[in-house]
């Protein structure tokens, strides 16, 4: 210990914040796939009571970013990472094209308690492929032909949660001011 106290005013939680932390010590997959929930609930929390409206809003213009369309994004994230490229599923890609690439952000059609509906489907897709595997069994990523572990797969879509949850904040905070970690 360094003897520096901590913080007094941490930023605030969101209102009904029901989150477990992940753990501070614990096995490099318990730390995985609990980091990764923790993230998935992050985004779950920042988008919570919001209607259809407020979930479509590109509320940071010029940006094409809405919360609905982030959604929509994190479940194809979801589908391609962990059915298509890791457990080689004959699944179709969601709200993708070659000709019409931004259909997640940019066609809005639909309704989003639908959208979220497929997102939460897809997580929980994504947590059975993954308990059913090791860390270092690998999948083949589309785009060159190499293998990937699941072990670094677990690392990129914590990284795609955490820069999306930041997309969320400043979408929330912008639509009605609610802000939180």
């Amino acid at each position: 210990m360094t003897g520096s106290p901590a913080p007094k005013h941490y930023s605030p939680l969101w209102s009904g914040d029901t989150r477990r932390n992940p753990p501070f010590v614990g096995s490099e997959r318990e730390t995985l796939e609990a980091t990764l929930d923790w993230y998935r609930e992050t985004f779950d929390l920042k988008c919570a009571g919001l209607s259809q409206e407020q979930l479509s809003a590109k509320a940071v213009p010029p940006s094409a970013l809405s919360l609905h369309g982030l959604v929509r994004h994190l479940a194809g994230a979801e589908r391609w990472w962990f059915r298509i490229q890791f457990a080689g599923e004959d699944v179709p890609m969601l709200h993708y094209s070659d000709d019409d690439p931004d259909q997640d952000f940019e066609s809005l059609d639909g309704d989003a308690a639908e959208a979220f509906a497929v997102w939460r489907a897809e997580c929980e897709r994504s947590r059975q492929i993954t308990a059913a595997a090791s860390l270092d069994d690998t999948g083949i990523r589309k785009s060159t032909g190499e293998p990937i572990s699941l072990r670094r797969i677990m690392v990129d879509m914590i990284a795609e949660y955490a820069r999306h949850n930041g997309h969320a904040d400043l979408l929330r905070e912008c639509i009605d001011g609610a802000t939180g970690r």
